[in-house]
């Protein structure tokens, strides 16, 4: 049978994106159906073995035709053979059916809920200690969960977790938002931070007021920990004067070791020498850690299973 160019019944002749979504839309329903065709070589078998009526496929095929506007097969009664254009054709359809069937397996290994996984996000300071124990704890009862890390600042989570990139997530503070459900989970005492040779290292406590006229280091204002930091020295009375602000806690001990500033941070993992960690008796210096999901998402199996479990720690998260 020659091969004859027919006019695509659905197709501008434009070709934008739009047109291409559009075809997309009308191709893909049809696609195992033509490829159960091409393979059999036969209307009627693929019909039994697909469980589809044969008059059902019989009209799928001749649309399909139709909406790309050439024909794919050469019929003899009920047997059919593909033509080049439907050889070409059948190459690409295997191949994104594969890929189709690939990415189903994957979600549907990412929602068992003996081996899922869950996308987890947690703040650095969190990284060192806190979160390595909860992950072990955790696999104590259900071992062969996977959980994808992603480490990273209070508002840059929240993002990710809008974005569908995240499950699940520990920030401070506590988001308070109405696309968000939050959880408190436990508080961390923040501390004081100076140079060993500071004229306030020999001191175990301190007000924060008497820090006032302290040159400050701290994290950049996009932070929490930043946005905990200038509320707390407006309770205390006075602007901080900030002389560096960067991106992590550690970081920021460094430039303190240095005499380049004091700090406002929560307890390291490892205490770091040629610092000074006060406590702070006033105003109440400590900052809320939470845990947050994006309200109405549904929740895998694995991803349920570690949420009751990090609620199940509130008040023990830290410990």
């Amino acid at each position: 049978m020659a091969h004859q160019q027919r006019s695509p019944a659905h197709l501008s002749p434009s070709g934008d994106t739009e047109d291409m979504t559009d075809m997309s839309m009308l191709l893909a329903p049809r696609l195992a159906h033509f490829a159960g065709v091409a393979r059999t070589e036969h209307v009627t078998r693929a019909a039994q073995e697909m469980r589809v009526p044969q008059s059902t496929l019989s009209r799928a095929m001749v649309r399909l035709e139709q909406d790309l506007g050439v024909d794919l097969f050469a019929r003899r009664g009920r047997t059919v053979s593909l033509t080049p254009a439907g050889r070409t054709f059948l190459t690409s359809v295997e191949r994104a059916l594969a890929e189709i069937e690939k990415a189903a397996e994957e979600v549907r290994a990412d929602a068992d809920a003996a081996t899922g996984k869950v996308a987890f996000g947690f703040l650095h300071t969190l990284g060192a200690e806190t979160v390595p124990g909860l992950i072990h704890a955790f696999r104590a009862d259900h071992p062969r969960v996977r959980f994808s890390l992603v480490q990273n600042y209070g508002e840059a989570m929240l993002e990710r977790l809008r974005a569908g990139e995240l499950d699940l997530c520990l920030t401070s503070p506590v988001p308070d938002a109405p696309d968000l459900v939050a959880r408190r989970l436990d508080e961390q005492k923040l501390r004081l931070v100076v140079p060993a040779d500071h004229r306030l290292a020999a001191r175990r406590r301190i007000r924060l007021a008497e820090a006032a006229d302290e040159t400050f280091v701290t994290l950049e204002p996009n932070y929490g920990m930043r946005r905990i930091t200038d509320d707390l020295c407006k309770e205390a009375g006075f602007k901080p004067r900030i002389a560096f602000e960067g991106e992590e806690a550690e970081t920021l001990r460094g430039l303190v070791a240095a005499g380049l500033g004091v700090a406002l941070l929560p307890p390291p993992a490892v205490a770091r020498p040629g610092v000074v960690e006060l406590t702070v008796t006033a105003p109440r210096a400590v900052r809320e850690i939470g845990v947050a999901w994006l309200d109405g998402h549904p929740d895998t199996p694995p991803v349920a299973a570690f949420k009751k479990f990090l609620l199940s720690r509130r008040g023990s998260l830290l410990a």
